[in-house]
C-alpha cells in the first residue's frame, strides 16, 4: 500500500459516503471511517498493516504548527488528541484538501465542512480515522494489528509558530479568513 493507493481507498469510501448522505459537505466523516475500514478489510492482511504506516506517516506530514493553529480556530481550542482527531477529520476529506490544507491552512475556510462548522458551531474531528486499519485488520483477520507493522515519527513544529494561539490578534494576521469566519477576535 501506497499514498495513492490509500487515496483511492479514502476517494471510495467518500464516494460511498456521501451516495448516503443528504449532505455532500464532508461532514460526514465517521461514515468515510467506517467505509475505508470495510474496504480496506476486504485486501490482504499485509496490505492492511501497510496502510497503518502510509495513515501515520501522512499524519506525521501534517504535524504543522500553522495547521494546528487552524484546528484551534475551527474548532474553539485544540489539545494534542484534539489535533490528532482533528487531522483524522482532515485524512477524510480526500487528497486535495489534506494537501490543500498543508500548503495553506487558512484556505480550509472555503471548505464546505468549515463554513458549517463556523454557521452551526460544530467541531471538526474524526478519531475513528486513526483506526481505519486497526479496524479493518481486526474484521479481516479476528486479531490486533501488529505491533512492529508501523512506527511513529512527528517532526519538530515550526518554531515561528510558537505563540499562543489565543493570541486573537497573532492568530488572525496569520490565519485571516479562518478568524474572520469564526469572528475569532
Amino acid at each position: 500500500m501506497d499514498k495513492q493507493t490509500f487515496w483511492k481507498l479514502i476517494d471510495s469510501a467518500r464516494e460511498q459516503a456521501q451516495s448516503g448522505s443528504e449532505s455532500g459537505s464532508g461532514s460526514e466523516s465517521e461514515e468515510v471511517s467506517e467505509r475505508a475500514a470495510e474496504l480496506l478489510a476486504a485486501l490482504p492482511p499485509a496490505e492492511i498493516a501497510e496502510a497503518q504506516q502510509v495513515l501515520w506517516d501522512l499524519l506525521s506530514e501534517s504535524y504543522r504548527a500553522p495547521l494546528w493553529a487552524a484546528a484551534y480556530v475551527i474548532n474553539g481550542g485544540c489539545s494534542d488528541d484534539g489535533f490528532d482527531y482533528f487531522r483524522g477529520w482532515l485524512l477524510t476529506q480526500g487528497q486535495a484538501a489534506f494537501e490543500a490544507a498543508l500548503a495553506d491552512p487558512d484556505s480550509l475556510a472555503a471548505h464546505p465542512a468549515v463554513r458549517e462548522a463556523a454557521a452551526e458551531g460544530l467541531e471538526l474531528w474524526d478519531e475513528d480515522a486513526l483506526s481505519i486499519a486497526w479496524t479493518a485488520y481486526e474484521s479481516a483477520t479476528g486479531s490486533e494489528l501488529p505491533a512492529d507493522s508501523f512506527t511513529i515519527s512527528y517532526p519538530a513544529l515550526d518554531p515561528s509558530w510558537d505563540f499562543d494561539f489565543d493570541d486573537t490578534a497573532e492568530t488572525a494576521a496569520r490565519l485571516p479568513r479562518l478568524s474572520a469566519l469564526f469572528d475569532y477576535s
